[in-house]
């Protein structure tokens, strides 16, 4: 993929962005913010958790966009009895008395781990490496993933028989924390129609795993301006309670605030929205779009925001006021 500058080059990646969304529209119904912020961390080089009940089309919507970007695409069903070695592959001995690894199913380009709270922390742990490094380690060996790599997982927040709370290190490898909500009326009179009758979508397939790349760097390169760093590194920090720029709401309500990689996602993610929407540089409104996706998960609210029944999405909102 060639352009004469890099201006020309966030052009066209805003037309292929959109023509993603016709894409995807054929399938999904609804769910704009959802499939935005999923593409945004996608090409922000993140991982996104979605959160939300059951029929909400949560796989249907990865298995989609996997199509659209042409990219290899797994997925894995997070059961209690889920080893790591059923994730990342095993060691076999073959006809040769010689050992040999077999690769698992999370060497592919998107994975979608499924009910990813179904399984404990033991084998939750072992998409850790490949989330932060892009690799897995099995017998001493490093083996790399291949790029692009995106893992998108699935947690149902009604359904707590049997399940395990993420530990804070995996949580704070993704990118994004999305709630998915229900359909409108009209959405949902769509769907049943859709789904009711024997209608069948050809997806087009917009972007190659070398396209995406490119443009992922792209983003990297687009410029932000240091009030806007200013801004981002500010919105984390009055998180958290201790520090000297702590929000008085964040002294009262929170327990435990974000971390730096919130700073880090706040900027990442600020260029990448700016960019969908045809803007060659991010502004203050660009970081607070993506503020709540990126601060749900990171920020623990104390006894006293849960008995008031304060939730995260009003710390936020009053942090970005």
């Amino acid at each position: 993929m060639e352009f004469k500058s890099d201006v020309e080059a966030l052009d066209a990646f805003s037309e292929k962005y959109k023509k993603l969304r016709e894409e995807i529209s054929k399938i999904i119904v609804g769910q704009d913010e959802v499939i935005k912020k999923v593409l945004i961390s996608i090409f922000s080089r993140g991982h996104c958790l979605l959160v939300g009940v059951p029929g909400l089309a949560k796989t249907l919507l990865v298995n989609t966009i996997a199509h659209t970007l042409g990219l290899k695409y797994n997925r894995i069903q997070f059961t209690p009895d889920l080893m790591p070695s059923d994730i990342i592959g095993t060691e076999i001995l073959d006809e040769s008395r010689n050992f040999r690894f077999i690769e698992g199913p999370v060497f592919a380009n998107i994975i979608l781990a499924d009910e990813i709270n179904r399984t404990p922390p033991k084998t939750q742990s072992a998409l850790l490496e490949a989330m932060q490094e892009k690799s897995v380690t099995a017998a001493g060996v490093t083996y790399k993933l291949e790029d692009p790599f995106f893992v998108l997982a699935t947690q149902n927040p009604i359904e707590q028989e049997g399940t395990y709370p993420l530990p804070e290190a995996q949580l704070d490898r993704f990118m994004f924390n999305v709630w998915l909500d229900y359909p409108s009326f009209d959405e949902e009179v769509l769907v049943v129609k859709n789904t009711t009758a024997d209608i069948s979508e050809d997806l087009n397939v917009v972007l190659s795993a070398k396209d995406i790349i490119y443009f992922q760097k792209l983003i990297r390169k687009i410029p932000v301006a240091d009030n806007v760093v200013e801004y981002a590194v500010k919105l984390a920090s009055q998180t958290r309670p201790t520090s000297k720029y702590a929000h008085d709401f964040a002294k009262e309500y929170i327990h435990w605030g974000a971390g730096p990689r919130a700073s880090q996602y706040l900027i990442i993610g600020a260029k990448c929205h700016a960019a969908v929407n045809g803007k060659y540089s991010p502004d203050i409104e660009d970081v607070n779009a993506i503020a709540e996706a990126i601060l749900r998960h990171r920020v623990v609210r104390n006894y006293k925001a849960e008995a008031e029944g304060i939730t995260i999405e009003n710390i936020v909102q009053k942090l970005t006021d």
